[in-house]
């Protein structure tokens, strides 16, 4: 699915504050997911509201300092980690080895990003990390991302955002545990 594929039709989506069981495939959902039509996969509602949060919160401060969502990502994890070798900039950013490439060097262009290779050992020893210029940039984005975030964040009520933040926590517990045994089926 594209980043600019739209939203589904607001009119597509349950009412607001409704949750009758019959305006949600969820509820009584079968084992087997007969039934579920693809619009209320659970993938497929995430990759929707994902794409609509990015463009919703995420783009405009964004394009305002000139950098991709990938740049601003890459940003990010490397300003909480100082400097991380490629592979584990890629699996912490949540993108694939090209989509990383690609953003260090655009932010290496900009001198936001150095990338060191300590030895003979080519890209697998590469280190990358964020110079004086990036840490600035971030410095200067960062509170424009937590209003940005606290603003969606707070269209929730108080039970809401503490339902929907363990929720989340779980399916990433359990998307992790169903990727190292393979427990769910394609």
């Amino acid at each position: 699915m594209s980043q600019d594929e739209p939203l589904p039709n607001p009119s597509a989506l349950p009412p607001e504050g409704v949750d009758d069981g019959a305006s949600n495939p969820w509820a009584d959902l079968a084992p087997d997911g007969a039934g579920l039509a693809v619009h209320d996969f659970l993938t497929t509602m995430f990759s929707h509201t994902s794409n609509g949060l990015r463009r919703a919160i995420t783009l405009p401060y964004a394009n305002r300092f000139e950098l991709t969502v990938s740049e601003w990502r890459i940003l990010s994890v490397l300003a909480h980690a100082g400097s991380l070798p490629f592979a584990e900039l890629v699996e912490l950013a949540a993108a694939d080895k090209a989509q990383v490439s690609r953003a260090l060097r655009l932010l290496g262009d900009r001198g936001l990003v150095e990338m060191q290779t300590p030895g003979p050992r080519g890209r697998k020893g590469l280190i990358c990390l964020m110079t004086e210029a990036g840490q600035a940039l971030y410095q200067e984005i960062m509170p424009l991302a937590r209003r940005s975030q606290a603003q969606m964040i707070l269209t929730l009520s108080r039970d809401e955002r503490r339902m929907l933040y363990t929720v989340l926590g779980k399916l990433r517990r359990q998307c992790g545990a169903a990727a190292a045994d393979g427990s769910i089926d394609a």
